[in-house]
């Protein structure tokens, strides 16, 4: 009987040590998917402007306006080359935010 006592204590024990890091290897699979929008919260350089363009949900939709007006269908701001990514700076500069 104290040998099985000894037995069942290890395994409590080993699964005491084994749960956190069970729990940190979920949650790090669970990261990319909240990544997956990585436009959000990103700052921009505009070259040709000289300025900043916080990328955040209100600049996203002048980008989804801008993609329907010129009839492209939606990319990945950061996945575009620098010369489409120019041309929506200069669009976007052409077309301020009225509030």
């Amino acid at each position: 009987m104290h040998r099985g006592h000894r037995f069942v204590s290890s395994l409590f024990l080993a699964a005491a040590l084994v749960a956190p890091s069970g729990v940190m290897a979920t949650s790090a699979f669970a990261q990319p998917a909240q990544d997956e929008h990585h436009d959000k919260d990103h700052r921009y350089y505009d070259e040709e402007h000289k300025d900043y363009h916080n990328w955040d949900a209100h600049e996203d939709a002048a980008y989804r306006r801008y993609l329907k007006e010129q009839h492209k269908t939606y990319r990945v701001f950061d996945k575009m080359e620098a010369k489409e990514q120019q041309a929506y700076w200069n669009w976007r500069h052409d077309h301020p935010d009225h509030d």
